[in-house]
């Protein structure tokens, strides 16, 4: 059910050389399923690149990019503003917790960790406190621009050049499914804790809500809350980066959400724009923005891109929240990813199975082994559901507008796939 072709001049990211010619080679998609150069349909486990939330060609999403490119495509952000950054900016204002009201926009996750950490360290410059210091999780992602592959400990980030501040990584205590238990939240508070208490006072904590290419671990129930009470303790940022989490993924707006918290800063992207055009948010707190303003460094956050709040990027994020919103698709995540989640956990009881977990529509099999996990993820393949296989866990996230038809056959084949995987090794 794979297509070839014999050469390409196209070098893409992430994909060892070797592999790349002969590969899936996909050409259309329609609403949650893609087809390839074959003419083989598949339901798209992965929403694409993990960011059509909204499913493929949604009309009014392509409606709102083509209004927009008729009227304005866009316009030097350091020279004047628009109405589509304006109204994003400020609709991000109301979604959003507590005084997270102030709105950066960019274009990729990646940028958005860059600003973020700009602006965390530049804050504690900005008050005369000097603090630089940050601490993550090893096996957190937080993209590949330079700032941010140095906060990642997952062998595929590790850069070869120094980081620019320290960083401390806290590592996970224990595998993913004890992690969920109590003990396994106590130890991993007590290793932030230690993490912060162990060297000067600490400028920020960037953690994700949930580990996204780290495992998709999920993390303790209440961890979240005991580190922002640990963040407040110690007067240190609390940074969550949403990018993969945000717009619903999780079976709430935001993933923080879950445990009642407001970060002082939280990064999106993926589905703000529901994958249709490169848009990214750095949203901060009013007080720490109220800091640029002193005098003498009143110049304003000092970064930035050509096609940052790009205009018709923007005008497609508010079109994704209405139709969020009209859709339900927050609920729809809760609901089809808990109706995932108790079907696919039968499946522990395959000898290839140590693990399913999963919170809204993000749904991880964790496999004896890698081998074991790339032989059902092709599998899932064969049968027609696109899934994504790393380092010994299936990763199964479909679009926030799966239907409950689909969610059954997407439960069905994937269980068919861990079969055939199953007899395959035996």
């Amino acid at each position: 059910m794979t297509s070839s072709t014999s050469t390409s001049s196209l070098w893409r990211a992430w994909t060892p050389i070797t592999q790349q010619a002969g590969s899936l080679r996909i050409v259309e998609a329609r609403g949650n399923r893609v087809r390839d150069a074959e003419d083989n349909w598949y339901l798209d486990g992965v929403s694409g690149v993990l960011n059509a939330s909204c499913g493929h060609g949604h009309p009014r999403l392509i409606e709102a990019a083509n209004q927009q490119l008729q009227k304005l495509v866009h316009y030097d952000p350091m020279v004047s503003s628009h109405d589509p950054a304006e109204t994003l900016a400020s609709r991000l204002a109301a979604i959003l917790p507590g005084e997270l009201n102030e709105t950066c926009l960019v274009n990729s996750g990646s940028e958005a960790t860059e600003a973020a950490l700009r602006i965390a360290l530049q804050y504690w410059h900005n008050i005369g406190e000097g603090r630089n210091r940050v601490i993550t999780f090893e096996a957190g992602y937080h993209g590949t621009t330079h700032l941010a592959q140095q906060l990642s400990g997952l062998p595929f980030t590790v850069s070869e050049w120094s980081a620019p501040f320290p960083i401390d990584r806290v590592a996970l205590p224990a595998s993913p499914r004890a992690l969920r238990t109590e003990e396994g939240a106590d130890t991993l508070i007590a290793l932030f804790a230690q993490a912060i208490e162990a060297g000067p006072p600490a400028a920020a904590v960037m953690v994700e809500p949930l580990l996204g290419l780290g495992g998709c671990v999920v993390l303790p129930n209440g961890f979240l809350a005991r580190l922002r009470q640990l963040c407040d303790q110690h007067g240190t940022l609390l940074i969550l980066d949403e990018v993969f989490c945000g717009f619903g993924r999780t079976g709430r707006m935001f993933g923080f959400e879950h445990e009642g918290i407001t970060p002082d800063i939280v990064t999106m992207s993926k589905g703000i724009s529901g994958g249709y055009l490169p848009l990214a948010a750095v949203t901060v707190t009013s007080p720490i923005k109220a800091t640029f303003t002193r005098e003498p460094i009143a110049r304003g956050l000092r970064y930035g891109h050509t096609t940052g709040g790009h205009a018709v990027a923007s005008a497609v994020g508010n079109a994704v929240l209405d139709v969020m919103a009209d859709e339900k698709l927050v609920e729809n995540s809760a609901t089809q990813g808990a109706l995932l989640l108790d079907e696919l956990r039968k499946l522990e009881s395959s000898p290839l199975v140590t693990d399913v977990r999963g919170l809204g529509l993000v749904i991880a099999i964790e496999a004896d082994s890698p081998e074991s996990a790339a032989a059902i993820g092709n599998a899932a393949v064969r049968s027609g559901v696109m899934v994504r296989h790393e380092r010994g866990v299936i990763r199964i996230a479909p679009p926030l507008t799966i239907t409950a038809d689909e969610t059954t056959e997407m439960i069905q084949k994937i269980s068919d796939a861990v079969d055939v995987a199953a007899t395959a090794h035996a």
